[in-house]
């Protein structure tokens, strides 16, 4: 996604709300920054599994089988029903980074829907602040305000996050260890941010897709929702088994302050 401090054009048809708008300027990068950060992968989650974590997870074992997870982040957003009609026809699950403004407040039903049908739901903060810019009081905040309001819908506390725009540093840590939250960042970006495009999307994923994958999309672009329909439908024919990000770990255990990335 383009830099915050660049302009970005507004077509007048991509975003119906200055709401929208806003987030658009300020969403993931694709992890600018931190190539040097210390990543656990999910071969190596499953590998050290804590000792009273059964052997199995559900109805998946992603040492076996050939995983991948689909996340989308930024939602819930008017695009998210038709998500998650498509996700629950294909019988795919997926994980849902969820913004707190303008979005949870917004669709509360959606969050409730989201849980009931067996998806992961999980935060990527309040107000899509850079949490390497804020203070840890504000990083607490921007994290507690989300997790309070999901748990208050769906009666689960996250325990995974994603930091906007991939930006996560030591400070991040501590206060997602102290919140009880992991970091997951991802592998696979379809930069729907750029285009409307289902098609080059759906190029995109199709790409980059590999075993232990975690795909970023977000449903809040209209170009996205569209394209996930070929998207699993190409990911099944290669062999690929949808998962959860937690399914994606087990037998191990997404454990707070560690960065999860394939």
């Amino acid at each position: 996604m383009p830099s915050p401090t660049r302009k970005t054009k507004n077509t007048g048809t991509t975003f119906r709300s200055a709401a929208i708008l806003s987030a658009a300027l300020a969403l993931a990068l694709p992890l600018t920054g931190c190539s040097s950060l210390d990543t656990t992968a999910p071969s190596s989650a499953r590998a050290h599994p804590p000792a009273d974590t059964q052997a199995r997870f559900g109805s998946v074992d992603c040492r076996e089988a050939k995983c991948i997870a689909l996340t989308f982040d930024a939602g819930p957003s008017e695009h998210s029903a038709r998500l998650l009609d498509i996700l629950k026809s294909e019988r795919v699950p997926a994980t849902f980074f969820l913004l707190g403004r303008r979005h949870i407040e917004k669709y509360p039903e959606l969050v409730e829907r989201m849980a009931e049908e067996g998806h992961e739901v999980a935060s990527h903060t309040w107000d899509h602040k850079i949490l390497t810019r804020l203070r840890p009081d504000e990083i607490r905040e921007e994290l507690e305000r989300p997790n309070d309001a999901i748990e208050k819908l769906t009666g689960h506390r996250p325990t995974l996050m994603r930091p906007p725009q991939g930006r996560t540093d030591e400070t991040v840590h501590r206060v997602s260890r102290e919140l009880g939250l992991a970091e997951v960042l991802w592998s696979v970006t379809a930069k729907d941010y750029t285009t409307n495009d289902s098609a080059l999307i759906e190029k995109r994923v199709l790409r980059q897709a590999s075993r232990d994958g975690i795909i970023l999309l977000h449903d809040i672009y209209p170009g996205t929702v569209p394209a996930v329909p070929g998207i699993i439908d190409a990911l099944k024919r290669r062999g690929y088994v949808f998962v959860t990000v937690p399914q994606l770990l087990a037998p191990g255990k997404a454990e707070p302050g560690q960065v999860y990335r394939p």
